[in-house]
């Protein structure tokens, strides 16, 4: 049982949280710090955070469809799976903003005006979202507030990342595997909200 509540709440945020951490830190150290291992920082988070956005946004989804005890367990820590999303692209953040400082002309040959726009809007509603992972805040905002922002910031992230990583498949074919969870995803919720599928858990 002691096991058990080390995966669970926010003893399972801080386990994942703190192995993210370390692990950019130690992908960063294989290449001394420089330019490369920032990079390899920033490919290695932005991986980490679309599985951990899939796994946080199918969660309610995967338990309706398929009830078992990992769907479960996934629906019920849904909220620290999502925190942990927002402290891996924090992670990313960082990473980004180092490779900016330590390569300005590499940074500004990576980026254009269209990601800043896009990736800030982006981030504003994992801060938005993050921010209201709270009892207190959430409750403040009042639930169909809250649900509005999850659903829309949902929806508008799992577009950014099919846009992030679609960009990437005509000089890197393989990155069109990355968008095989993202359009799971979509089909997931689709079919979990179709009226046949909410029955059983109606009636149950």
């Amino acid at each position: 049982m002691p096991t058990q509540k080390w995966f669970e709440g926010w003893r399972l945020f801080a386990l994942l949280a703190l192995t993210l951490l370390a692990m950019s830190i130690w992908i960063a150290g294989m290449r001394g710090f420089e330019v490369d291992g920032v990079r390899m920082v920033i490919r290695f988070t932005a991986r980490t955070s679309l599985l951990l956005f899939c796994l946080a946004f199918s969660a309610a989804a995967l338990a309706l469809l398929w009830p078992n005890a990992w769907t479960r367990w996934l629906r019920r820590n849904r909220r620290y799976v999502g925190v942990t999303f927002a402290a891996s692209h924090a992670i990313h953040a960082v990473a980004i903003l180092a490779f900016a400082v330590m390569d300005p002309i590499g940074y500004a040959a990576a980026t254009s005006i269209a990601s800043y726009i896009f990736g800030g809007i982006g981030y504003a509603f994992i801060v938005a979202m993050a921010a209201t992972s709270f009892d207190r805040t959430a409750a403040a905002i009042g639930a169909r507030a809250w649900r509005r922002l999850h659903l829309v910031g949902g929806y508008y992230l799992l577009f950014q990342f099919m846009v992030s990583f679609g960009k990437r498949i005509p000089d890197m074919p393989l990155y069109a595997l990355f968008l095989i969870p993202l359009v799971a995803v979509f089909a997931l919720r689709r079919i979990a909200m179709a009226p046949r599928a909410q029955a059983p858990a109606r009636a149950g």
